[in-house]
């Protein structure tokens, strides 16, 4: 089974959800919006991802430019603002058997099938 971490208001989202259903994969779908994730499940997301906090943040959200641009942040200090902001997190993100991509564009979500 493939996590998607989903927006359904989000055209590249519902085209990464399009593509694995197409595959007949079974997919287990979080809306991170409406329950945000943890610090610790953010962490290991990123480890699976094998990026570093910044690469997974939106930097267009408006969130981000009127309170984070141009500041010198931690990694936990990204985090927090992730986890305390969920729309800076890049989507759709598919996890499967511990890997992880960012659906952008949608078809790299075939690369952990």
């Amino acid at each position: 089974m493939t996590t998607l971490y989903h927006n359904p208001r989000c055209r590249k989202s519902r085209e990464a959800l399009q593509i694995l259903q197409q595959t007949n994969e079974p997919v287990e779908i979080v809306l991170y919006l409406k329950d945000p994730l943890s610090k610790d499940a953010l962490k290991k997301i990123l480890q699976q991802l094998g990026v570093s906090a910044l690469d997974l943040v939106r930097k267009n959200e408006a969130v981000w430019k009127e309170n984070y641009k141009g500041k010198t942040l931690t990694e936990v200090q990204l985090i927090t603002a992730m986890v305390n902001n969920p729309k800076l997190m890049q989507r759709p993100i598919a996890i499967k058997n511990g890997k992880a991509v960012i659906g952008r564009p949608p078809q790299e979500v075939l690369k952990v099938l």
